[in-house]
């Protein structure tokens, strides 16, 4: 992934035009581009019925060829309406009944294929003011007028049975509206991805880039590459297959990823075809300093490029999007100077500079993927390197993480924007989409050669992160997104507005509920010892000797690590081995939920120096303080409510043990098992990371262990 990314400088401020006339928008997101509200609702009944034309319910529409992307439908009108009914059912009671034949009623809803092209592939008309209609060139644009149907339903009180009358010609503004999920360094599970498909499909989102491969995980089980992917950490050819089937059915395309020839130690290591690997091999020198050469595949060995064509090949097969990742970026420049490089430079006439030899790459395996009807898709920053030899191939489209996603930035090429709508949750980058610019300012670029946009996950420092760490942060920056990718034109209210909207409309019918972990009771839910181990099966170790090193749970399934720069130092502590903080992004990555009070957390401190705010244990709601900001005392806080201190400050240089008891409410911190006292006041145990991007460790760390339960006095006295 772009893990090393500046900041990507925000767009200008779009001109705000007054949208014509005075209504509020309709409670759909995306909003609709031609919408006109009339007076009055039609209701659907116990009578309502679903018609559709004999002549195309087995059609899909729109010919093979017609439209490139998103993609051709795979789902027949008579499909979409089974699954409608289902829909309708489980938002209303209602179920309709299917129906070719007779003539539609007020109530009923009318499903109509059409031929006229100004629709384009995913475009619709939606007319209410009796039968409700819905006329599409595709199946692609008959779900989306569902879609719209069906928010309105939910958005309604009470029986969720009423449609305001109105007419809409909908279509979207740009082709490729996508979520991408870094699944290389962390397993998603299957019924997560299969509620991302139902919410993206609802939200009209239509691209899901799953990137499998990173440094540190293959997340495509193959047997023609046995132990290059952990089979209970990744994906099977029947996993894939049922969410291709499943996203189908939301008008998804599952679009492939995979990271050559950087971020690709993995890969690297598993066939040996690294620049760390043989003969004359590049040095650390060679690669960023907190990577091995072997991050790097070799691509002056004709061994590794057709290892890594056979890899895209196989791959390439599994899957029916139109596009096919293939990574390709921060190739470091270092690489070079590594003789192995120069030698191979020099005696081959097709490439003389670093750029030619990633070029060239880039286009051998884009044969590959061409020979299976898709395009390649990279990421920039291959543009960056001189390349008087080799040019990428024009068809190639550049995923375009710098820059505003305002304008195309790789002349030549068809783009897709990400960099503005990066997530990454970690201390390290702490990257986080900019919602108020995205729903207020930014305007979607309808330029020939822009694709699309989407917003971005990684996983870095997250590796064994909850799935639903990821969804409390990007669930309102994808909201926005499917917005204004699908209507570009100047928004009309306020993002509060937008989100309160978004909130009536609620969950996608069939969405299941996030898994709830169970409390633990009678032992500790987490314990985290600081001594050395290993990355579990399924992950491979990318760092260079002290980077990324790994916090194992010894009691739970919140393992961490820390982050590529700044990173503890292990020392001796008082049980084994302690970690050392000595800054402030010098923190541990978890990615973990907060969890209810009651709850307990005890740890080693042996703090060294004195900041304004030095935090423990913090998320998106609170924190544990070892120093409250103000105070300089033990305490907890509450963002953007209150911050709470005990009458205890830490001593320098010397060991103690802390141990805060919370129930709801009420707060009791103990010192080396003696009652400190107690605050009127609580917070849920906060689990995404030790530290923050601001407020980092200045000291020595060991064995932090949390409960779900109040433990009591004695309990506390008990630990040791």
């Amino acid at each position: 992934m772009p893990s090393a990314r500046a900041d990507a400088p925000h767009a200008p401020p779009a001109p705000r035009e007054e949208p014509a006339g005075t209504a509020a928008p309709p409670s759909v997101v995306p909003r609709p581009t031609d919408w006109t509200a009339l007076d009055g609702r039609t209701s659907l009944t116990r009578a309502t019925r679903i018609h559709l034309d004999p002549r195309t319910a087995s059609s899909t529409a729109l010919p093979a060829g017609r439209a490139e992307l998103p993609g051709p439908a795979r789902q027949s009108v008579r499909r979409l309406a089974t699954q409608l009914r289902t829909e309708i059912e489980q938002v209303t009671g209602v179920t309709p009944r299917i129906t070719e034949a007779g003539r539609p009623a007020p109530g009923d809803i009318v499903l109509t294929l059409t031929e006229q092209g100004t629709l384009g592939a995913e475009g619709h008309r939606f007319d209410s003011r009796g039968p409700i209609r819905i006329e599409a060139a595709s199946t692609h644009g008959l779900y989306y007028g569902t879609r719209t149907l069906l928010q309105l339903l939910r958005a309604t009180a009470d029986d969720h049975r009423q449609v305001p009358r109105a007419t809409a010609t909908d279509r979207p503004a740009q082709a490729i509206r996508m979520v991408h999920l870094d699944a290389g360094r962390k397993y998603w599970r299957i019924p997560y991805l299969e509620n991302l498909i139902r919410r993206m499909g609802d939200q009209k989102l239509n691209t899901l880039l799953l990137h499998f491969s990173e440094s540190e995980g293959f997340r495509l089980d193959s047997p023609k590459f046995p132990g290059l992917a952990d089979p209970e950490h990744s994906y099977s050819r029947a996993d894939i297959e049922h969410l291709k089937a499943f996203a189908a059915r939301h008008h998804v395309q599952l679009m492939p990823g995979l990271e050559l020839p950087g971020h690709a130690t993995v890969i690297s290591q598993a066939f040996g075809i690294g620049f760390g690997s043989g003969p004359n091999p590049c040095t650390g020198a060679h690669t960023h300093s907190h990577l091995t050469p072997d991050w790097i595949i070799d691509m002056t060995s004709d061994e590794a490029i057709a290892k890594s064509k056979e890899i895209v090949d196989e791959f390439a097969g599994w899957f029916d999007a139109p596009l096919f990742s293939i990574g390709a970026e921060e190739v470091p420049g270092q690489l070079a100077e590594c003789p192995r490089v120069k030698d191979h430079l020099a005696a081959s006439p097709d490439v003389s500079t670093l750029g030619d030899l990633l070029n060239r790459y880039i286009n051998a395996l884009d044969d590959v993927v061409t020979s299976h009807g898709r395009r390649t898709a990279v990421y920039n920053g291959s543009e960056h390197l001189p390349a008087p030899q080799q040019q990428v191939h024009a068809p190639v489209v550049f995923l375009t993480w710098e820059g505003t996603g305002a304008e195309p930035e790789i002349p030549g090429h068809d783009e897709i924007a990400i960099g503005p709508f990066y997530n990454t949750p970690n201390n390290y980058h702490h990257k986080y989409p900019d919602e108020p610019w995205m729903y207020e300012d930014w305007a979607p670029s309808t330029a020939p050669d822009m694709l699309g946009s989407g917003v971005t996950n990684w996983a870095d420092y997250n590796f064994w992160a909850d799935d639903g760490y990821f969804e409390q942060h990007m669930a309102g920056a994808r909201a926005i997104l499917a917005d204004r990718a699908w209507n570009g034109s100047a928004t009309p209210d306020t993002l509060a507005d937008f989100r309160a909207r978004a909130a009536r409309i609620a969950e996608p019918p069939g969405t299941t509920p996030a898994p709830v972990p169970p409390r633990v009771e009678g032992r500790p839910s987490h314990h985290w010892t600081f001594d050395d181990a290993s990355y579990p099966k399924g992950w491979t170790y990318a760092g260079s000797p002290g980077n990324t090193i790994f916090a194992e749970d010894r009691a739970g399934d919140l393992p961490g690590t820390s982050y590529i720069i700044d990173n503890p130092t292990p020392v001796p502590g008082p049980r084994g081995q302690a970690w050392r903080f000595d800054s402030d992004r010098d923190g541990v990555g978890f990615g973990g939920l907060d969890v209810a009070e009651p709850w307990t957390v005890s740890v080693r401190v042996r703090p060294t120096s004195r900041t304004a705010d030095q935090v423990l244990l913090s998320s998106k709601a609170g924190a544990l303080k070892l120093m409250q900001h103000g105070t300089g005392k033990v305490g907890f806080t509450r963002y953007g409510d209150a911050d709470h201190s005990f009458d205890f400050t830490l001593p320098l240089d010397r060991w103690t043990r802390l141990t805060w008891v919370t129930t709801r409410g009420s707060t009791t911190l103990y010192a080396d098992g003696a009652r400190v006292g107690s605050v009127a006041a609580s917070i849920p145990l906060p689990l995404r990371s030790i530290g923050t991007e601001k407020a980092g460790l200045r000291g020595d760390l060991d064995e932090l262990i949390t409960w779900d339960e109040a433990l009591s006095p004695a309990e506390v006295a008990r630990q040791r």
